[in-house]
């Protein structure tokens, strides 16, 4: 019986049939995978959503527009009570998206009842789903100009606010981050306040990626004005590739070499080639505008190739690596330019007594909201009617097609501007 079954099957399985049979199930094999990847494309697998949606769900993460966050904490960070961190946590009690660490958030401050004021300040902890932390110095008035107010959003942030009170905020912005390759050591240069970013990328750092190897030089003045020392000690203690050199450039009666900090100066290239091993390392750079101006040039002089040179200036500082110049050059102080404000009905002449569009538009009367004044934040963003603008670097904020940044940019040609 079963080889007559066997003969009959024979007979029937020709070589059309065989054929047929093969095709169909190619033809299943290629529909199943169709449905894979549709399935893939609209929610991912039950273990998880594939990259390309994770990175998706990541660059969305971040809110449009201002987001009002309760101070959860205020707490002072130096002996001189002139610099206070604030914890922040979001009103609605929704996860907070990721940061780059070395970012900064955006403030919307009412510093009286008819004018409220943009300012940026950068994150200085590491990513937290439930909380960010700024640090904020107070800014006096200038030590040459004791009759000038002290700095607006600054004693706002100290004086008015307060454990409890919301503030409106815009999502962590900024391209002054961190390399995320561990092979690479890591210097992390703070002068004063500038010490805000990097204790963000420290912290993640340490973190993340405790067997990379990073140092820390901070500048201060002083005991008096040294944040976060505690903080420090602790994570030197305990981190062994974490190597920290404070330097004192006038040091208290009472501070003590090797206690309080490691050396006495300024923070300058001859520093970094005596106590930094050979080798490549990545630097990042923020401080004050007389720090900015001479380590960041005296870096590229060193030999320390562009690429590993970050940095980020608060205020107006004047940094020139040595790198490429924006555009042309510059039209000659003798060629005057007709720069047009058109929302303020206003026709000026651009002689290159100023440094930038923001300091023409302030010195002649006209007001134009700005954050950053380095070309990070956007606030100063203006619609480009007309005419190119050129910039002394590439700004760290992408600016809009037909939009430039007025706070680091200059006509190269006559302008029309919305503003």
């Amino acid at each position: 019986m079963r080889a007559i079954v066997e003969r009959i099957f024979q007979h029937l399985v020709t070589a059309p049939v065989l054929l047929g049979y093969i095709c169909a199930a190619l033809l299943l094999q290629l529909a199943a995978g169709i449905g894979v990847a549709l399935w893939r494309r609209r929610g991912g697998t039950a273990g998880g959503a594939s990259v390309a949606n994770a990175e998706a769900r990541d660059s969305s993460a971040a809110w449009p527009g201002w987001r009002e966050f309760r101070v959860a904490r205020r707490e002072f960070e130096d002996g001189a009570h002139t610099q206070c961190s604030f914890s922040l946590e979001p009103v609605d009690g929704a996860p907070l998206p990721p940061f780059k660490p070395g970012q900064f958030l955006t403030f919307s401050l009412p510093v009286s009842a008819e004018r409220s004021i943009t300012r940026c300040y950068s994150l200085s902890d590491r990513p937290n789903p439930t909380s960010y932390r700024v640090t904020i110095k107070r800014i006096p008035a200038p030590r040459d100009r004791p009759d000038a107010p002290p700095g607006a959003s600054s004693s706002h942030f100290h004086d008015r606010v307060h454990e409890g009170d919301v503030l409106k905020v815009r999502a962590p912005s900024g391209h002054f981050c961190i390399d995320p390759d561990p092979n690479v050591p890591v210097v992390f240069i703070a002068g004063g306040i500038g010490i805000t970013p990097m204790m963000s990328m420290l912290r993640w750092c340490l973190n993340e990626q405790p067997e990379r190897t990073v140092h820390l030089y901070y500048g201060v003045r002083n005991s008096d004005e040294h944040a976060f020392k505690r903080q420090l000690e602790e994570l030197a203690r305990s981190h062994p590739r974490f190597h920290l050199n404070v330097v004192y450039s006038r040091p208290a009666p009472d501070d003590v070499a090797g206690r309080d900090y490691h050396h006495a100066g300024h923070v300058n290239a001859e520093l970094l080639r005596r106590t930094l091993p050979h080798g490549r390392h990545q630097f990042y750079v923020c401080g004050p505008a007389a720090m900015m101006e001479s380590l960041v040039p005296a870096l590229s002089d060193w030999g320390v190739p562009e690429q590993d040179i970050h940095y980020e200036a608060f205020g107006p500082a004047s940094v020139h690596p040595a790198r490429a110049t924006q555009g042309v050059p510059g039209p000659s102080l003798a060629t005057p330019l007709e720069v047009r404000f058109r929302r303020s009905g206003r026709t000026l002449v651009w002689n290159g007594q100023d440094e930038n569009l923001l300091e023409f538009a302030e010195r002649h009367g006209i007001t134009i909201e700005f954050g950053c004044r380095s070309g990070s934040c956007g606030t100063c963003e203006t619609q480009l009617i007309s005419g190119a603008v050129r910039y002394p670097h590439t700004p760290d904020h992408d600016v809009a097609p037909g939009h430039c940044l007025l706070c680091v940019g200059t006509p190269q040609s006559p302008l029309v501007l919305e503003a």
